[in-house]
């Protein structure tokens, strides 16, 4: 048991004193019991803070200069894009370009499995003209299916995703899970503003189910 609180008699100060005789560490004790102990001053509390410039890595330091000038967000950007290309799904969405000229790359598809490519300006929401990807028939059979078996929309993942970790995302894609067995997962990049740091998340695509993490502090 620990005792807190107990003052300190002759003998706790006789042996304080050996101590520093045999070490030259404290002077002027006395061996009355009238004579204290100076108190210790308690350490203040540590606090977190923000990374500096000098200590983010590469890849933090490119996270801190482009992320805050996007104006428009993932969810924005995935917008426009099905704005601008018909009867489309979101597939896929990432934060690109440098500071002075972000956009954010994006993926739609319509349900046959055709891919468009839609470049979003990142502070206007402008979509630029949408360009037609892959015409192979295995692609576009593959991605119809995964569209057929995704029920988690875009903003469903993200949504489970920034319930994790507090944060703003910059990468969102439809794919197939890394472990196999024929399930759909979207795939979410999130990057926490007091550290740059990116987390990424995989979500199951038919029940929102977190299938796996990574955070990447390199």
């Amino acid at each position: 048991m620990i005792r807190r609180g107990r003052p300190a008699g002759p003998r706790t100060i006789g042996l304080v004193c050996a101590v520093a005789a045999a070490g030259a560490l404290l002077s002027g004790c006395g061996s009355s019991g009238s004579d204290t102990a100076s108190p210790q001053k308690s350490a203040a509390p540590s606090r977190a803070v923000p990374a500096t410039a000098a200590s983010l890595n590469a890849d933090q330091a490119q996270r801190q200069a482009l992320v805050p000038k996007a104006k428009v967000d993932y969810g924005q950007a995935l917008k426009a894009a099905i704005a601008a290309v018909p009867s489309s799904e979101a597939i896929a969405a990432e934060l690109k370009g440098t500071p002075g000229s972000p956009y954010w790359s994006t993926v739609v598809a319509t349900t046959d499995g055709t891919a468009y490519a839609v470049r979003v300006d990142a502070v206007s929401g402008k979509a630029q003209k949408p360009q037609p990807q892959s015409d192979d028939p295995d692609d576009k059979q593959e991605l119809a299916a995964r569209l057929g078996k995704a029920t988690v929309t875009a903003q469903q993942a993200a949504q489970t995703a920034t319930e994790k970790t507090k944060g703003t995302v910059t990468t969102i894609e439809l794919g197939d899970a890394d472990h196999g067995n024929d399930t759909v997962a979207w795939t979410v990049g999130v990057v926490t503003t007091d550290d740059w740091n990116e987390t990424t998340y995989e979500i199951d695509a038919t029940n929102r189910k977190v299938l796996w993490m990574h955070l990447d502090q390199d």
